[in-house]
């Protein structure tokens, strides 16, 4: 099957030469990985709190000026990103720890 180029995301993932085992006995302790990443979810939680009322806003926005902003749509999908590398992390998709960072 052909891959659309002209689809608006792309996602590449480098098979990784090598992972960690002890991670790998972490996922199956999925609670212990919990526990790490809790000041993560903390934080998210909020951000996801920030990033709702930002899309209720940016709803409105489209609605009567036809215009996502920019500001908006960087905030949501910041967070996007970070729900997404913790995710990955908790899963043992990725042996990189998630940095605080919406970028």
């Amino acid at each position: 099957m052909a891959a659309r180029t002209d689809y608006p995301v792309h996602v590449d993932v480098d098979y990784p030469e090598r992972s960690s085992r002890g991670l790998a006995l972490l996922a199956i302790l999925f609670f212990l990985k919990g526990l790490l990443l809790f000041p993560h979810f903390v934080v998210l939680w909020f951000l996801s709190i920030v990033a709702f009322v930002c899309l209720v806003i940016g709803y409105f926005a489209v609605l009567f000026t036809g215009v996502y902003p920019r500001s908006l749509f960087n905030l949501v999908m910041g967070v996007l990103r970070w729900q997404t590398r913790v995710t990955a992390w908790l899963y043992g998709l990725t042996d990189k720890y998630p940095p605080f960072s919406l970028s």
